[in-house]
């Protein structure tokens, strides 16, 4: 470890210009104006250090995104050695090598039959450009008729406004509906078997025909169904069971409908395999990338896509059939640099290999510490993807109301135990590094534990 930092700027002074000047996400900020800030100075390995030196285990990779550890040399060295080349230049009349050896790096190592990548900056605007891709394609395709999307019930995919449109959350976006455009909602498996109390085979049955019933009279209009394959992330970690990814993939093919993979969350390892297309393997006509892609280091996003799409915007210059799309910083050297030291790590260290393992000792100790908890109404993982419902009653299905902040407070007993977690309402979400150790796995393990049970037992 290295010697503590001196801080340039007093925690009194952060904390003042924290409240009076910034906007944070996702956060209702009249809570957060009396409260008293975390200010994160540095980061070792999977923990994070306050101003005063106090360590927090990130359990939630940094929202999701942290692959291989805070301050990792390898990734450190590979930025700083291109920011001594370039830290920017555009990619439109241009190109740059960090970018076009990354570009063939992710070909390499993603499903069979993409073969293209485009640049962006978020998982949002992966998912956009996955969208106006899919929407143009078919437009150049001779199909003008299939203008609409298919997603899942409670899908989210970013905070952009077509990501909004595929993936409406009502408690998320109500506001924004006038600006919407239509979608085909997709009822998945898991919300028959956890409201309904059907068996996972029923309830995996029922979603099946219903999409199939709804692709198949829609096929026409429909352009492509977009899904987070296997984790449906921000509706509270809802994991479908193997064979749905294959089951959806094969109706749309089936019925000329583009299938687009949302990766940004669950790709890079997460799911216990580099990509969770991988677990049904299938291929995506359009792979949308994120999060782990820099491995928490740099905004950088990815839609892959396959040669057939690709082919159909080659035209000469006057047919403006271009894919008319693109970021400031898309392609940015020092994020790609970023990202091909994350994916050699990936190589170097058998992550994905040392890996099974740890999501086998974590499933174990979610069975054996939180699943029997008494207001723990349900456990669900996909490799280091964790979602743990609280409620009131579980036998009943009676939730907490939004005025229990349960989830809040659940995170706040962590951090006083020294773990970082976060809600999303009543669920408590652990998405660890990939690095973690088994010790830290522990610790995540039991500050959850002795936190929810500290809490429900008050509520």
């Amino acid at each position: 470890m290295g010697e503590k930092a001196t801080p340039r700027h007093s925690r009194a002074e952060l904390t003042s210009w924290d409240h009076r000047h910034l906007w944070h996400p996702f956060t209702q900020m009249r809570q957060w104006l009396v409260e008293e800030p975390l200010v994160i100075a540095r980061g070792e390995g999977c923990y994070l250090v306050d101003l005063e030196g106090r360590r927090y285990l990130d359990g939630v990779s940094s929202l999701w995104c942290n692959v291989h550890g805070h301050n990792r040399p390898e990734l450190n060295t590979a930025v700083v050695r291109q920011l001594e080349e370039i830290a920017h230049s555009t990619l439109l009349g241009l190109t740059n090598m960090p970018a076009v050896v990354l570009a063939k790096k992710l070909i390499e190592i993603a499903p069979p039959g993409l073969t293209r990548v485009f640049y962006s900056d978020s998982g949002a605007t992966a998912v956009e450009v996955g969208l106006k891709m899919a929407f143009q394609y078919w437009q150049l395709k001779g199909k003008p008729g299939k203008t609409k999307f298919a997603s899942l019930v409670e899908a989210y995919h970013g905070d952009t406004l077509g990501a909004v449109s595929v993936g409406y959350s009502e408690l998320f976006h109500r506001f924004y509906r006038p600006l919407l455009f239509e979608c085909f909602r997709l009822p998945p498996p898991h919300l028959y078997r956890f409201h309904q109390g059907l068996s996972d085979k029923d309830a995996m049955a029922k979603a099946v025909v219903e999409a199939q019933n709804v692709l198949s009279r829609h096929r026409d209009d429909i352009a492509a169904l977009v899904i987070e394959p296997l984790v449906q992330g921000a509706a509270g970690i809802w994991t479908q069971p193997l064979g749905y990814v294959r089951a959806l993939r094969e109706i749309a093919e089936e019925n000329d409908i583009l299938f687009i993979g949302d990766e940004v969350a669950t790709g890079f390892g997460r799911t216990g395999r580099m990509f969770a297309c991988e677990h049904d393997l299938i291929s995506p006509d359009i792979l949308c990338l994120a999060k782990g892609l820099s491995g928490g280091y740099l905004p950088l996003a990815a839609t892959l896509t396959t040669e057939e799409i690709f082919s159909a915007f080659l035209a000469e210059y006057d047919e403006f059939k271009t894919f008319f799309h693109g970021h400031t910083y898309t392609g940015n050297p020092l994020a790609c640099a970023a990202a091909l030291a994350n994916l050699e790590l990936f190589e170097t260290e058998r992550v994905l290999e040392r890996l099974e393992p740890k999501i086998v000792f974590l499933r174990e100790r979610l069975g054996a510490d939180l699943a029997p908890l008494a207001h723990v109404a349900d456990v669900r993982q996909w490799g280091f993807m964790v979602g743990i419902e609280l409620m009131r009653d579980p036998e009943r299905r009676i939730p907490y109301h939004p005025t229990d902040e349960i989830g809040i407070r659940v995170t706040q007993e962590a951090r006083a135990r020294g773990v970082i977690i976060r809600p999303l309402g009543n669920v408590i979400v652990l998405v660890p590094p990939l690095s973690i150790s088994r010790d830290e796995l522990d610790l995540l393990i039991e500050a959850t534990r002795a936190s929810i049970q500290a809490v429900t037992e008050r509520a």
